[in-house]
């Protein structure tokens, strides 16, 4: 019977076609399952020899975690009942034969080449264990390799894993062969092999026929060496141990401070939280480039001899995990505190009043905590107050303009209550090592959902103490008491120097009013001129009146002329013989001849040198002025919201401004009884007077030829109107316009009935800019890198805040989400600032060492950082960037490798050489080669016909320590 798989070929059919069919078939029916397994070997190594390295990346090639152009491809055989992967190693861009800097696998290092095949069983070991299997695998690759003509070296692990054992062939295109074989002693290493004399006379024994020709002949190795020193971990006992040596050799050329026992105890962040050093030490690469060393005794002088005679020296840094884990940063820093505060404001959406929170928390229940598990206790509570309202701190102006919120960030200053509130809310309930030691704050991780309850507990405390302070009269601290309300803070902060950002500003000025008012009724009882009896209820507000009326204002909203400035009552109390008022020079009354309308001047703040009554020529008297009562935004907005109401009208805006306008007048004319409307514009809207530029100013030129304005001139003007109506009154003898009692009492009501959300959108927005703040507060040193990044920060922090300021979000906002991004891009930042702190620190002696590592590490973890939620964990790559050290700067790396102490559980019989103040190298490796012909050696054929060309015919690779020692070797033969 005809088989069906028979191909069927009709007699007439043409011998051609027969002839394609049967052209490439290969009958392996008498082939064996090894044989078979040598060809599928072949025609993987064929094909990948085809493609090429540019091909394979195409075909899926992966790279390598250390090395930028190294890439491995892979591929799965059977053999029989056994699967095994065969790997191949290439490289993209071909370099130098070997450097020390540039290994990319480790059969790289140990046996100089550069790309090769690896094949392994598919095991739980990944190795070959029987020996025979071993050598069968290797020639079957060897084979393989030899009739698809390739010259790739192939390994086989053989051994135990830990013996890291393997053993290779490769086909050098001639007579000889080279073979590789590599081994490791995990413990009881012998003694001679210690020490460089030993290792050298293990390699020499490789090709010597006895050990005595070692003494008769002079045999030229080629040595290399390279030594890895460590430092010791930047912990707390070390660190104490590092003052003490620096102390004693009277030298600190690390920058390391005498008395420290904490690496950032003087960092600006320190106040709050204690970082872990993210630079746990360093890595010192010592090379000693090929040299000729023709004896024993050679080598024990290389070992004797100082790492500071080594031709090139290397520093690496050793990073904390959590910078190389893809962690969100130090679990004690702001960024995982500004977290649960974002949590937090998620949370606030659910009652309507902070004391809810509280109340729910205080009532028993199966569903709630005990409240001292969620509430901190009222000892924590009152220490934190204490320190907030600590007496003897006290914002200065200055001071407060040096923190203006930068950005357009709607928060407060660093430095003043309501910023200090808000950092330490983020810290209610958690222990931070040091920060929170000093005020008592228990040892808990407080949950998300006890966040809230924390902060509403406080925050109920913090506004019964700002009662406590506006009910005795007492100055809020960390508030400035003078200055114009800034609009661009937070509605709180502008409150309580109007409400807090606009609740602290506020209610710091109306404490000052109510006191000094209080003190000016007290003291001014029975007076016949009662001018001090209402100046001083105004006073604090200095500042705010002369910036409300620097510029001169038509009731249309324009601004008509220059910047000037006006007394106010209060300089009644600061200069009672003041010398200048505003831009206008004055001098006192009874030193000029005036006539006898001086008689009935009131409220007179002094002459203004160079200006005359226009009907009386008497010198012009600058008047003290009530001041403008303080608004804060939502005063404004108000006022807008009716502006728009009256559909733009601009008498309508008039009517506002009216009452300040009508009480200027009258007081210029208490303080001029002779003075006339065209006066008063001179003084109040010098830009509306408009002189003839014709005329000559003199005193005999009198009066001085000049006219309104063409809006002055009309017969409508509400300017002159007001003139008309206005009664000569100083301004200590009207009504005030600022009421401190019922402004007082207003903010402390909006304090009071704050809604949790609105307390908690101005929190986050606060929180956020002043840890910026206090982080960009720290020294870093000349790293350009870290400053753009704190910049943008800022950027960053401006738009995903911006939201808060509406107080019209919902628990559902997708702003809940981008703030918690942006803790995870604040953490990030926070990270590299850490970095860049150490190494500033670490190597403030070596500034260009610090820029330079810092400048690698920043292009290492920048990628790593993302942009939402979840990381990139698609690049994950271990930081292995070196820095060369000059040799000016040797003398810094080298005194951070201060002796061993009795502390520190350290060998004290040391067993390796090259010692580095009493350190010896972690890892000392050494590669021996020797070059010469093969037609020499005792391996080659006795009768072969080879070149005498000096050819690498021994090589050995060897690693270790004196508890550890890895020996390769590759040997060039005939055989």
């Amino acid at each position: 019977m005809e088989s069906s798989s028979s191909p069927k070929v009709e007699p007439d059919a043409d011998d051609d076609v027969s002839e394609e069919v049967f052209e490439h078939f290969d009958d392996f029916t008498i082939a064996s399952s090894w044989e078979r397994f040598i060809s599928k070997i072949e025609a993987i190594c064929r094909l990948w020899m085809a493609d090429g390295p540019n091909n394979l990346l195409e075909k899926g090639a992966i790279p390598l975690e250390n090395s930028k152009n190294s890439y491995k491809i892979k591929s799965e055989l059977q053999y029989d009942v056994k699967s095994y992967c065969m790997e191949y190693y290439f490289e993209t861009k071909t370099g130098k034969s070997f450097d020390w800097n540039s290994t990319f696998h480790d059969l790289q290092l140990c046996f100089g080449v550069k790309e090769f095949l690896l094949i392994a069983p598919q095991s739980a070991s990944g190795v070959v264990l029987d020996a025979p299997e071993a050598s069968k695998l290797l020639s079957a690759v060897a084979i393989a390799l030899s009739n698809s003509s390739s010259l790739w070296p192939a390994f086989v692990p053989v051994h135990d894993p830990s013996r890291k054992a393997y053993i290779g062939i490769q086909n050098t295109g001639t007579a000889f062969t080279r073979r590789f074989e590599a081994d490791r002693i995990g413990s009881q290493v012998p003694l001679s092999l210690m020490h460089l004399e030993g290792l050298y006379q293990l390699f020499v024994s490789k090709f010597a026929y006895c050990t005595d020709d070692l003494d008769k002949h002079l045999i030229k190795v080629e040595f290399a060496m390279k030594l890895t020193y460590r430092t010791l971990p930047y912990d707390d006992d070390n660190i104490k141990d590092i003052d003490v040596q620096n102390t004693k050799s009277g030298k600190n050329l690390t920058g390391e401070s005498s008395n420290e026992r904490l690496w950032d105890d003087d960092c600006s962040w320190s106040e709050w939280y204690s970082s872990e050093d993210p630079v746990k030490g360093f890595e010192l690469i010592a090379i000693w480039s090929e040299k000729t060393v023709e004896s024993s005794m050679k080598m024990e002088e290389v070992e004797n001899a100082s790492p500071h005679e080594a031709e090139k020296w290397f520093i690496s840094p050793s990073f904390a995990p959590y910078l190389l884990e893809y962690s969100h940063g130090n679990q004690f820093g702001f960024a995982s505190a500004l977290h649960l505060l974002v949590d937090a404001f998620e949370m606030s959406f659910e009652a309507q009043f902070l004391e809810d929170f509280v109340s729910a928390a205080e009532s028993p229940g199966p569903d709630n905590l005990k409240s001292s598990m969620v509430i901190p206790p009222p000892t924590v509570r009152d220490r934190v107050l204490k320190e907030l309202f600590d007496e003897g701190v006290q914002l200065i102006d200055s001071a407060y303009d040096e923190h203006k919120t930068p950005q357009a960030i709607k928060g407060a200053p660093l430095e003043t209550l309501f910023a200090q509130f808000c950092l330490h809310s983020l810290w209610v309930g958690n222990c931070h090592i040091r920060g929170m030691c000093h005020i008592g704050f228990i040892c808990c991780v407080i949950l998300r959902e006890e966040r809230i309850i924390a902060i509403a507990a406080l925050w109920i405390e913090f506004v019964q103490e700002v009662r406590w302070c506006w009910e005795e009269s007492q100055l809020l601290p960390r508030m400035p008491v003078n200055g114009s309300i800034d609009l661009s803070t937070c509605l709180i902060n502008q409150k309580l120097h109007m409400n807090i950002a606009f609740c602290f500003l506020q209610l710091a000025v109306c404490i000052k009013k109510k006191r000094e008012w209080n003190e000016d009724h007290r003291e001014c009882m029975g007076s016949e001129d009662q001018i001090d009896d209402m100046t001083e209820e105004e006073s604090a507000v200095g500042d705010d009146t002369s910036s409300m009326q620097t510029q001169n204002e038509d009731f249309s909203g324009k601004f008509t002329g220059e910047p000037r400035s006006f007394p106010t009552s209060r300089d009644l109390h600061y200069s009672d013989t003041a010398s200048t008022v505003g831009q206008y020079p004055v001098k006192d009354n009874l030193l000029n001849g005036e006539k006898s309308s001086d008689q009935t001047r009131r409220g007179s703040a002094g002459v203004i040198d160079s200006m005359m009554l226009l009907k009386s020529y008497q010198r012009m008297h600058a008047p003290y002025t009530q001041e403008a009562p303080l608004m804060t935004e939502d005063m404004y907005e108000e006022r807008l919201q009716a502006l728009e109401a009256s559909n733009g009208s601009f008498n309508y805006f008039a009517q506002l401004e009216r009452v300040i306008l009508t009480s200027d007048m009258a007081a210029f004319k208490a303080a001029n009884p002779d003075a006339i409307f065209e006066d008063f514009i001179r003084w109040h809207s010098p830009a509306d007077w408009l002189e003839d530029p014709m005329f000559e100013k003199s005193k005999d030129n009198w009066p001085p030829r000049g006219h309104l304005s063409k809006r002055m001139s009309e017969s409508d003007n509400l300017w002159r109107e007001l003139w008309d109506r206005a009664h000569a009154l100083a301004a200590s003898e009207k009504k005030p316009l600022f009421d401190p009692n019922r402004e007082g009492e207003k903010v402390i009501h909006y304090l009071e009935t704050l809604r949790p959300h609105q307390l908690l959108a101005q929190m986050v927005c606060t929180a956020f800019l002043a840890a910026a703040d206090t982080l960009n507060k720290t020294s870093y040193g000349e790293l350009k890198q870290m400053e753009t990044k704190m910049q943008q920060l800022y950027l960053t922090m401006a738009p995903a805040l911006k939201p808060l300021e509406a107080n019209r979000l919902s628990a559902d906002s997708e702003t809940i989400e981008d703030l918690k991004r942006l803790c995870v891009v604040f953490g990030h930042v926070e990270n590299l600032l850490s970095v860049a702190t150490s190494l500033h620190r670490k190597l403030v002696q070596a500034p260009r060492l610090a820029v330079e590592i810092f400048r690698d590490f920043y292009s290492f973890y920048i990628p790593r950082m993302g942009t939402g939620l979840e990381e990139d964990y698609s690049n994950k790559k271990e930081f292995d960037k070196k820095q060369i050290v000059w040799n000016n700067e040797r003398e810094v790396v080298s005194s951070m490798f201060v002796p061993p102490t009795a502390n520190q559980s350290w060998r004290k019989v040391f067993s390796m050489g090259n010692l580095l103040n009493g350190h010896e190298p972690m890892v000392r490796e050494i590669i021996f080669s020797l070059h010469d012909g093969v037609s020499n050696n005792h391996y080659a054929a006795p009768n072969a016909s080879v070149s005498e060309q000096e050819i690498d015919t021994y090589r050995m690779y060897i690693c270790g320590t004196s508890n550890d020692l890895r020996v390769s070797l590759s040997v060039v033969s005939c055989d």
